[in-house]
């Protein structure tokens, strides 16, 4: 992690900002961090500890089908929504998994800098390879998040926690957060088949209470895509979402087994755009 990335960063037991020094993040208060060898640092509370996040199967299955492109339409769609960022904004990714969708909103612009934050070792070791402009951070997304008041111009939050009030701390009050989350049809075709999580049918709501009074929907549109996906890249998407928490692998595969090749799988999102209040 490069030392200008760290700057952004603040201490989670005092909240004073950090400043990186060899390879050890600082706060003046002396509360020090070491950057793990996979080049990450880890700023989870004591708190949290004990909280895993996905597993080093279940991100090195989102690194495979994410790979594949099949999630193209929703990085391309939040590249466009990033189209007016400066070339030296900073954009935070709150669940930033393996970086996939920070990365792309990166673009090629230099001096554009990016934080992945995630709660998961596995994800934040990903996260830390994908590109030299990216700081990759360990933390817990419901408690208060290790980046300075009004730091970053833009917060991306895709398929991931939302903690209204810390994201609306963190950004600069002119900054958008764009937040993309499953539609009733997506995945539809595998739901049942397969026995998959099912989309909350209250999300919507859930959504809109969750950021009232802190957070204003200024835009939506709808993301859809018939996906082509032969069976292996059936068994990465299963493997990488919260379902692959409760499925049998061995019964997996056989229902995957009995799949039509390639099986025509619907992708549909909504990705929203919101302005803090005030």
């Amino acid at each position: 992690m490069e030392a200008d990335l760290v700057t952004v960063l603040r201490c989670p037991v005092c909240g004073d900002a950090l400043a990186l020094t060899d390879r050890t993040a600082n706060c003046p208060r002396n509360h020090a961090y070491d950057l793990a060898k996979q080049g990450y640092l880890n700023l989870l509370p004591s708190a949290s500890n004990g909280i895993d996040g996905d597993s080093a199967a279940m991100v090195g299955a989102r690194t495979v089908f994410l790979g594949g492109g099949h999630y193209a339409p929703i990085r391309d769609a939040l590249i466009l929504q990033a189209a007016s960022l400066q070339a030296d904004d900073l954009v935070v990714e709150v669940g930033a998994g393996t970086g996939y969708y920070l990365a792309g909103v990166l673009g090629t612009a230099a001096g554009r800098r990016g934080i992945a934050l995630d709660v998961s070792r596995y994800a934040a070791r990903r996260a830390a390879k994908v590109d030299p402009r990216i700081g990759s951070v360990v933390c817990d997304a419901w408690r208060e998040l290790p980046l300075l008041d009004d730091s970053a111009q833009l917060m991306l939050n895709v398929f991931a926690p939302r903690n209204a009030t810390e994201m609306a701390r963190v950004l600069a009050p002119d900054g958008a957060l764009l937040v993309v989350t499953p539609n009733q049809q997506h995945l539809a075709e595998l739901v049942g088949v397969l026995g998959l999580v099912t989309v909350d049918e209250e999300k919507e709501r859930r959504l809109q209470e969750s950021f009232a009074g802190v957070f204003v929907r200024t835009g939506s549109e709808v993301i859809e895509d018939a996906m082509r996906l032969d069976r292996s890249a059936v068994e990465q998407l299963v493997l990488m979402t919260p379902s692959a928490r409760h499925l049998n692998y061995r019964e997996l595969l056989g229902k995957i087994a009995v799949l039509p090749e390639p099986a025509l799988v619907t992708l549909s999102v909504t990705l929203s755009t919101w302005r803090p209040v005030g």
